[in-house]
């Protein structure tokens, strides 16, 4: 049986989505190798070829395309569910123009927006995820650029929002924030990306169906986030999009690509971004 590695992050949006999968409750024609770690370091892993499909940054996608392609399930995309930048006193985000302003990594989709936007010509500090609202707090940086359970969560901080980048994507654009999407080989050819494709979707529609089922794995690997704050990060990031991106989750991934190639006077790849 041909083995495949997997990679996707603890976050509940992702648990919830793969947990089927993982757990063996679904049939799936390949022994499957998976591995749960930081999107960050999840996108550094496709860079390199190393895992045969990932759950990446958006941000990353023009890095890895020689060697991978888009599948249309399993992403993280959806209205009123973006990056928010915060502070630790009430800012105006023009104030923050010339800031020190944290970010989840340089390949991250919340640091290319940060960009797109335009305000901030100041530095942009790459940190691990969960410490930027804590980095904040303390006075260690001017603000940070908060992503996953930190949009329900940053208050306890002490925090305040200067932008929401989602929402200025979507005042922009009109369309909804891809933020994440799901990678696999071009090597494996369409006919394995195809059946995974599915088998994602599959694994999804069971979670829905069977809301109970997952909770402990998701649990599990979000172990310092509360039940509600787990149920909130999976209501915004599990939607339609993650079922199949369709036309508009396409046009929306490419909008946000183009516009990534623009801002460092680029082209477009040539390389097809979706399978088949």
């Amino acid at each position: 049986m041909k083995q495949l590695t997997l990679g996707y992050s603890p976050c509940p949006n992702d648990t919830f989505i793969f947990c089927a999968l993982a757990e063996k409750r679904i049939e799936f024609p390949f022994a499957l190798e998976v591995l749960i770690a930081d999107v960050e370091m999840l996108n550094r892993l496709a860079a390199r070829g190393a895992l045969d499909i990932s759950k990446i940054s958006v941000n990353a996608v023009l890095s890895i395309l020689d060697n991978y392609c888009l599948l249309r399930s399993g992403g993280a995309m959806g209205r009123g569910c973006g990056p928010l930048v915060v502070t630790r006193r009430p800012t105006g985000f023009e104030e923050l123009r010339n800031a020190a302003i944290a970010t989840p990594g340089s390949l991250t989709t919340a640091n290319l927006l940060l960009r797109l936007e335009g305000t901030h010509r100041g530095r942009r500090v790459p940190m691990q995820f969960d410490l930027i609202m804590p980095a904040v707090a303390a006075g260690e940086v001017d603000a940070g650029v908060i992503i996953h359970e930190g949009r329900w969560t940053y208050q306890a901080y002490g925090l305040h929002m200067a932008l929401d980048l989602g929402r200025w994507w979507e005042q922009q654009t009109g369309l909804p924030l891809p933020l994440g999407a799901i990678a696999i080989r071009r090597d494996l050819g369409s006919e394995v990306a195809g059946v995974v494709e599915e088998k994602i979707r599959e694994s999804i529609l069971y979670a829905m169906k069977r809301p109970g089922t997952p909770w402990a794995y998701i649990k599990r690997h979000a172990q310092e986030m509360a039940p509600e704050v787990m149920r909130l990060h999976i209501d915004a990031f599990v939607n339609e999009f993650s079922l199949d991106a369709g036309l508009e989750g396409e046009r929306a991934l490419r909008t946000l690509l183009e516009s990534a190639c623009a801002l460092e006077n680029r082209p477009f790849p040539q390389q097809t971004l979706f399978w088949g």
